[in-house]
């Protein structure tokens, strides 16, 4: 089963009270949980409890803690990614939240697919498959799908109050430049161009604000690879 998000206002001495319409919909209707079965929650403080379910009412799910503890279920650096969104975009997303990233920039690039005002109605939607997946990856917190940006926008991010990013471009055809010449701070952005890739001008870019450009091979990965081919890799090398 998977986790479910709660906050610590529920939790009373050794009890749990789940009464908000969507896990009492997820938990009591869809799964059809019943007295006496498992239930595992999570706070905003990331302590997992490991529960069980003494009554169900119409409303409210009543839960007794047998365990809590601080869960390790996340990265032990920061890591964001910057992505030019796809027509089908939901995939990118889903997996970004399993591999464990703090945050997803939407990046509007000369090449990019899908429209500004598209991409700005789709963010709710992003942020729910997030939150799914999270819950489904039993993850000790849940990612941030942030407001779109553009290349010219990310050198400031760090000045947001995310401190500062060790940034990577993935790039095709462009590089022979590897991840293991890359030295990873704690916070990692890396950059994902759209199917059709970057443009002149967005190479000129990186080269112009010491953005390393990395390979992810001799292969040509489509864009939807690439992000978690990238994602992987940084994970990878920074745990090493």
């Amino acid at each position: 089963m998977p986790h479910f998000f709660i906050n610590s206002e529920n939790v009373s001495d050794d009890r749990i009270s789940v009464c908000d319409k969507e896990n009492y919909s997820h938990i009591a209707k869809s799964l059809r949980a019943r007295a006496g079965e498992k239930l595992v929650l999570i706070d905003e403080n990331q302590i997992q409890y490991e529960t069980l379910i003494e009554k169900i009412t119409c409303d409210c799910i009543e839960a007794r803690i047998e365990k809590s503890y601080k869960s390790v279920r996340k990265l032990d650096f920061e890591l964001y990614l910057a992505q030019s969104p796809l027509r089908n975009n939901d995939i990118v997303m889903e997996k970004a939240a399993e591999l464990g990233v703090a945050g997803v920039y939407p990046l509007m690039t000369d090449n990019c697919a899908v429209s500004f005002d598209t991409v700005k109605r789709k963010i709710p939607r992003w942020q729910k498959i997030m939150y799914e997946a999270s819950k489904q990856c039993e993850r000790a917190d849940i990612p941030v799908c942030f407001e779109p940006v553009t290349l010219e926008t990310l050198p400031s991010l760090s000045k947001g109050g995310r401190g500062d990013f060790t940034t990577i471009a993935f790039c095709e055809r462009h590089t022979e430049l590897t991840l293991r010449n890359v030295p990873l701070g704690k916070s990692v952005l890396i950059i994902v161009g759209p199917e059709g890739g970057f443009s002149k001008r967005e190479f000129e870019f990186f080269d112009k604000n010491n953005i390393p450009m990395i390979t992810l091979g001799n292969l040509i990965l489509k864009a939807e690879t690439a992000v978690i081919a990238g994602l992987g890799n940084v994970i990878y090398e920074h745990t090493r």
